[in-house]
Order: structure tokens, then sequence, then C-alpha cells
């Protein structure tokens, strides 16, 4: 887990992200550093400490154009671990999952029985609001744009006859090393069975690639239910871990995010800059 200078990086690429989109490709780094306050210097150190990439090339990935760029790049991608032999099982991730189809019985207790303890952690993302049971995270939200309270009520939503007990000691372990380069966490989702083909379709993608809402239509057999799949993935409720940021509109727009799409574009951009840094060494 990301300590508390994670989140204070990520309101800073938040507020880049607004500099860059209104200035354009034209924008230098001593201009961008200038309208964040900052020196050319403590900038580099900044985002050299949160992704282990110079500011400069860490622009090229928050450029508006990354998502169609990584699709052009990566078209396939869903196909192509398939025919490596990965699943939606967890291997690309190495995550230990508990899935549970919901059945009309379950639908009804509505979480009745279940206790779900939750804590506020920093993230690289902004405040993580995480959910647990005692088999896993239940619920994975990020509360920059929402606040943490907004966050937590549409977690807890999701299991509204749950006991729902403020406990971070509890709801830490499980999140501790989930933004690591091959998280281990264990998943306790109940979930209708459409939705978790949707959900173990978005487990095959893996870190800095990106695929379209037809592309996991496709994979899942229902190749015309594309409006269907993205509202799965927009329910999905343990965010990043089941990557439904790298879900794309065909055209390589962004579409929704739940949590908001400077989000979506700072998550995008900080796995492709982990990616590059990783491959140089």
């Amino acid at each position: 887990m990301e300590d508390a200078g994670a989140s204070y990086h990520y309101n800073v690429i938040r507020r880049a992200l607004g500099i860059i989109d209104a200035a354009g490709p034209g924008l230098t780094l001593g201009a961008l550093a200038g309208a964040l306050g900052m020196s050319e210097a403590h900038f580099q150190r900044l985002f050299s400490a949160w992704v282990g990439v110079s500011p400069k090339r860490y622009q090229q990935y928050l450029a508006l154009g990354i998502a169609r760029e990584m699709l052009a790049r990566r078209a396939g991608v869903l196909e192509a671990a398939e025919a490596a032999g990965l699943s939606g099982s967890g291997r690309l991730h190495d995550l230990t999952l508990r899935w549970e189809a919901m059945r009309p019985g379950e639908i009804a207790r509505r979480g009745e029985g279940v206790t779900l303890r939750w804590g506020a952690f920093p993230s690289p993302f902004g405040p993580m609001v995480a959910c647990v049971t005692e088999h896993g995270i239940a619920g994975l939200a990020f509360a920059a744009e929402t606040g943490v309270e907004a966050a937590l009520a549409d977690l807890c939503a999701r299991w509204p006859a749950a006991r729902v007990v403020a406990d971070p000691g509890a709801a830490a372990p499980f999140v501790q090393d989930i933004f690591a380069p091959r998280p281990r966490a264990a998943l306790h989702l109940i979930g209708a069975p459409f939705q978790i083909k949707v959900w173990e379709a978005l487990l095959a993608i893996p870190s800095a690639e990106v695929t379209t809402y037809g592309a996991i239509a496709a994979r899942i057999g229902a190749p015309r239910a594309v409006r269907a799949v993205g509202t799965a993935v927009g329910r999905n409720p343990v965010s990043f871990l089941i990557p439904c940021h790298r879900a794309l509109r065909g055209t390589g727009a962004l579409g929704g995010y739940h949590w908001g799409l400077p989000v979506k574009r700072a998550m995008l951009g900080w796995e492709a800059a982990r990616a590059d840094a990783l491959a140089q060494g």
C-alpha cells in the first residue's frame, strides 16, 4: 500500500491534467511546473518518486491521445492472452479469487449476515476506500472525485442488508500490496453470472494494456451485448484489481468511469509509465 505522499502526488497529477488539456501539445515542462507552482527540479523529483519516469516522459502518457495510442499498439490483447493459455482466472495478476454467482435467495437477502469492515487509505490515485469480509476484498473505490463518504455509501449499497463496521486495521492486510507489480489479493464478490463473465474477461487484460467493450462482448460469446457489457463493467465492485479502467470504447475514447475520468486517465498513464520504467530496468 502506498503512503500518504502518493495521494499528494495524485492531487498534483489531477491539476496537471487540466493544465495539459487546456494548453495542448505545445506546453513545455517548465511552463507546466510553473503553472503548478513548482520548480522543474521539484516536479522532476515528485513524478520520479510517483512512477519512476521523468515528468517529460510522463507528460506524454497524460496526453489526451494515450488511450487511442494504447489501443492501436495493443489491439486484440484479450485474444492474445487467451492464445497464450492465460484466462480470467487471475493468472495474469496472480490474484486469488472467490467468485459467487448470486442466486435468487441471495439477492433477496441483500447481504444479510455479512459483515463489511472498511477503511480509507492513501493510494497513487487519491483516497481509496476498501470494504472487506473475512474472505477478502468486497469493494474497492477511489474517492478523489466523489469523496470518501459517497464512495463508501456506493460500495455498501451493493450489500444493503450487511452490517458495516469502520475497521481500517482489519481492511489493511487485504490492500497492503495491491499496487505492487504482481499484486496478491483475495476477492469476495457476489454477482450475476453475466457480470462475472465480464469481470473475468477484464482480468485477462494485463497492466499497461487496453481493450474495447466490443472485444469483451465477443470474448464472452455475446458479441451483440456491448451495451450490457458496458453496464457490467461499470458495476465492477473492486476497481483497479478487476481493471475496468482498461476497457475503452471502440473509437479509443475513454468512455465512462465510475470514480471519475481523471482517475481513469491517471491509472492508464501510471500503468504505462511504470511498465516503461520496469522495461528499462
